[in-house]
């Protein structure tokens, strides 16, 4: 180690060319999704998506990623250590369904008019981008007197069912493309193995994915989707766009304030707490950023991209460990931003949805929610697994009432015309799903953080949680759909009757030891009962 005044951290080390393609793809897969979404979900105009938001998209993840290397930078400087690597950003994956399902597409069809739905968008996230950096500042508090189980392990629960499933069940849908790429990537970054002159494993499992599919043309088979026609239009959209300011599309979007609060507020709250469990897993792998720095920046980066048409929000990654082990450290952050604003300022992501098969990318995705849901178990005491075994149970929920609804929607229905009572019949229990499912991640929180504290025989910390659990799920912020007052009455009152429960122990009750002592955690700062 060097002392911060003579050390100067590489830009550029030998495994940011893993970390580039993997990251990199990553991006480009999230680019392509919406911008699917936009136009065969929403209906938008193609000169919209491509002269306008891709542009203004652009602009936000190259702002993002050159923050978050210059963020490395400072660190590694101070530190004096070789190893520091950039906290992965990007647009949000959960948000950007969520915005186009329930606010973008409902708006455009009672309108009539997508770009009505796109205006709506930019409020949505003009909103969420205040709540993130007022939330900035109460974030290292929450940080500090969680458990780490509990941040993790809610954590663990978004990349098992939102990061991990969908890609895994494309690439068995296709195997011959992608089991083949899934294993290229487990041998290399698994296994140790090297790849011929160094050639980085998400590279190779990219171009023999794209060789099998192309390949496949030759029989008949088709697999991967690809096609001369497909790649001849994807030419039509090339050209140069400078992203536009958009104040007025903005505030044309406040006229569905009402529609725009319910999600607006709960999911910017989502923001918080996920970045803080990124934070939290980057620190464990040992890169230690400044929580405030850090959630202040997405909402400033966000407002940014709103305010040029962008109608999706900036947020810090899951994966920071993944990238780290495949020795990703400064300059894959910044280069990926570099590539993405050339990619979306010249319309070059149309020409790559047509060469690339996107069950290729999928073992990529895969790859870092095994490493996210593992890191739960391995950096957090033993005792606590069963709490983060528990953080799982509302994420799964809210994956399985997802899978539900949208069933149901392609066959012209719902739950409620099919009823609730007929499902459960057939043991599909969607008012459980539904009453676990609301606000999965904050849900996940609180119960870890509770079963945690209990573990540790720490009754009045768990009873702090419990209570806290009860009056989020009294506005809605937990155990429900929507923000509002009294949502999940039920609910909030046995989060209620717990938390007396637990005072009652922390005061009365005779306790047996802990049968193994267990490293102490920050969140001893806060008080307990005598």
């Amino acid at each position: 180690m060097s002392t911060s005044t003579d050390f100067k951290p590489k830009i550029w080390a030998p495994g940011d060319w893993n970390a580039f393609f993997g990251f990199g793809t990553n991006i480009l897969v999230n680019l392509l999704t919406l911008t699917t979404l936009l136009l065969y979900v929403v209906k938008m105009p193609p000169e919209i998506v491509f002269g306008r938001i891709l542009p203004a998209t652009g602009v936000m993840l190259c702002l993002s990623t050159m923050y978050y290397a210059w963020l490395a930078y400072r660190l590694a400087k101070k530190t004096g250590r070789t190893d520091v690597c950039a906290l992965p950003s990007g647009t949000s994956v959960p948000h950007m369904f969520v915005v186009t399902f329930v606010i973008m597409l409902p708006i455009a069809l009672s309108t009539g008019d997508p770009i009505k739905g796109w205006e709506a968008g930019l409020t949505w996230v003009f909103i969420q981008s205040f709540v993130l950096m007022v939330g900035g500042f109460i974030a290292p508090i929450i940080r500090k007197i969680t458990p780490r189980a509990a941040l993790l392990g809610t954590l663990a629960g978004v990349s098992i069912s939102f990061i991990s499933m969908s890609p895994a069940l494309n690439m068995f849908m296709t195997p011959v493309i992608g089991v083949v790429c899934f294993a290229i990537i487990l041998l290399s970054w698994f296994g140790g193995v090297r790849y011929f002159r160094g050639i980085p494993a998400g590279l190779v499992a990219i171009g023999v994915g794209s060789i099998i599919a192309w390949g496949s043309n030759l029989f008949g088979l088709n697999y991967g989707g690809m096609s001369l026609e497909k790649l001849t239009q994807s030419f039509t959209n090339f050209g140069f766009s400078i992203p536009l300011p958009a104040f007025g599309h903005i505030f044309s979007g406040f006229e569905f304030l009402g529609v725009i609060l319910v999600t607006a507020i709960p999911f910017g709250i989502y923001d918080l707490v996920e970045a803080l469990d990124n934070v939290e897993s980057a620190a464990v792998a040992g890169d230690e950023f400044p929580t405030t720095r850090v959630l202040t920046a997405d909402g400033v980066i966000s407002l940014i991209g709103c305010c040029l048409g962008n109608p999706f929000i900036n947020a810090v990654y899951i994966g920071h460990p993944g990238w780290k082990s495949m020795g990703g450290r400064i300059g894959y952050s910044a280069a990926t931003g570099i590539v993405v604003i050339i990619l979306c300022t010249f319309g070059i992501i149309s020409l790559m949805s047509s060469l690339i098969p996107i069950v290729a990318i999928s073992p990529i995705l895969l790859y870092i929610g095994m490493l996210i849901g593992a890191q739960a178990f391995q950096e957090t005491p033993k005792s606590h697994a069963p709490a983060i075994i528990l953080s799982l149970t509302p994420h799964l929920a809210a994956w399985g009432k997802m899978l539900i609804d949208n069933s149901l929607g392609a066959a012209g229905t719902n739950a409620a015309a099919v009823g609730v009572d007929k499902l459960g019949q057939v043991g599909v229990l969607y008012h459980g799903l539904e009453i676990m499912g609301g606000g999965a991640i904050l849900s996940g929180v609180i119960l870890a953080a509770v079963a945690a504290f209990i573990i540790d025989r720490k009754f009045m910390k768990a009873a702090y949680f419990s209570g806290a659990g009860a009056v989020m799920t009294f506005f809605g912020l937990m155990h429900g759909e929507k923000i509002g007052i009294n949502m999940s009455p039920v609910v909030a009152i046995s989060y209620l009757m717990v938390t007396a429960i637990l005072i009652g122990c922390a005061k009365f009750a005779v306790v047996a030891p802990k049968p193994a002592e267990e490293p102490e955690h920050e969140s001893d700062a806060l008080p307990d009962a005598a």
